[in-house]
C-alpha cells in the first residue's frame, strides 16, 4: 500500500496505524515522502565545523531509527502533524550529534548569528547566505563569491531573529504558513505578515547586493 502526496488526516491515521502494526513496507514509504523537505531543515542547521564528519543522511538515518521506535507511541497520542512530529525528531537528533561531536562548544562567534533561539538547532546566517549565493566554483568568480556572501549574512544578521526564523522556515524549509505558525507558536496571519515582510527585505538586500553579472537570486 504506497502513501499518496495529498491525503486527509483520516486516511494518514489509517497508514500510521498499520505502519505501526508493523507495516515495514509502508512505513518507508512514508518516511521517504518527506526525506527531501527534512534534507533541507538538516542542511540549514548542521554546524559548519561539523561537514565532512556528518551529513544529513546520516543524520536522518538516525532520526528515521528513532521515529520508528517511538511511533506506537506518537499514534496513540499525536501532539502534533506528523511531518512536524518528524522534523522536531530530526531535529532533536541533530541537537544531539552537535552536542555529541563538539561538546559544551557553541556556534563560532562573529558574523554567523543564530536565526532564533528555538528547541531545535538554530539556522545560521551562514547557511542562509550560502544557499543564497549558490554554488559556483569557478575560480575567477571565487573573490566575488566570497565577498558576496559575506556581504549578504551581514544584512541578515541586521534582520529581526524572528523574521530570519520565518524566512528560513517558509523561504528555504519550504514549510506551509500553518506549519512555520505552529512551529513558532504564532498565529497563522502573524507568521504571514512576517513573512510577507522578511520576503520583502531580502528581495531589497539581493537586489542591492547584485553586482552587474548577479549570482544572487531568492
Amino acid at each position: 500500500m504506497e502513501p499518496s502526496t495529498t491525503r486527509n488526516s483520516a486516511e494518514l491515521d489509517q497508514l500510521l496505524q498499520l505502519a505501526a502494526q508493523g507495516d515495514a513496507q509502508l512505513w518507508g514509504a512514508l518516511l521517504e515522502q518527506h526525506r527531501q523537505r527534512l534534507r533541507r531543515m538538516v542542511a540549514l542547521r548542521l554546524d559548519q565545523r561539523l561537514q565532512g564528519r556528518l551529513d544529513a543522511s546520516d543524520v536522518l538515518q538516525e532520526a528515521f531509527l528513532d521515529a520508528s521506535a517511538r511511533l506506537p507511541e506518537y499514534v496513540r497520542q499525536p501532539t502534533m502533524p506528523f511531518f512536524l512530529w518528524l522534523r522536531f525528531l530530526t531535529g532533536q537528533k541533530l541537537l544531539e550529534l552537535h552536542r555529541q561531536h563538539l561538546g559544551t562548544q557553541m556556534r563560532d562567534v562573529g558574523r554567523e548569528v543564530s536565526l532564533y533561539r528555538g528547541a531545535l538547532p538554530q539556522a545560521s546566517s551562514a547557511a542562509l547566505a550560502a544557499q543564497l549565493v549558490g554554488h559556483d566554483t569557478r575560480p575567477s568568480e571565487a573573490a566575488i563569491r566570497a565577498e558576496r556572501k559575506l556581504r549578504l549574512q551581514e544584512a541578515l544578521n541586521s534582520l529581526d531573529p524572528l523574521d530570519r526564523e520565518v524566512l528560513a522556515l517558509r523561504h528555504f524549509e519550504q514549510l506551509s504558513n500553518t506549519e512555520a505558525a505552529q512551529v513558532l507558536g504564532l498565529q497563522t496571519s502573524a507568521a504571514s505578515k512576517r513573512y510577507l515582510r522578511a520576503l520583502k527585505r531580502l528581495k531589497e538586500i539581493l537586489i542591492d547586493l547584485a553586482g552587474p553579472k548577479g549570482g544572487i537570486s531568492a
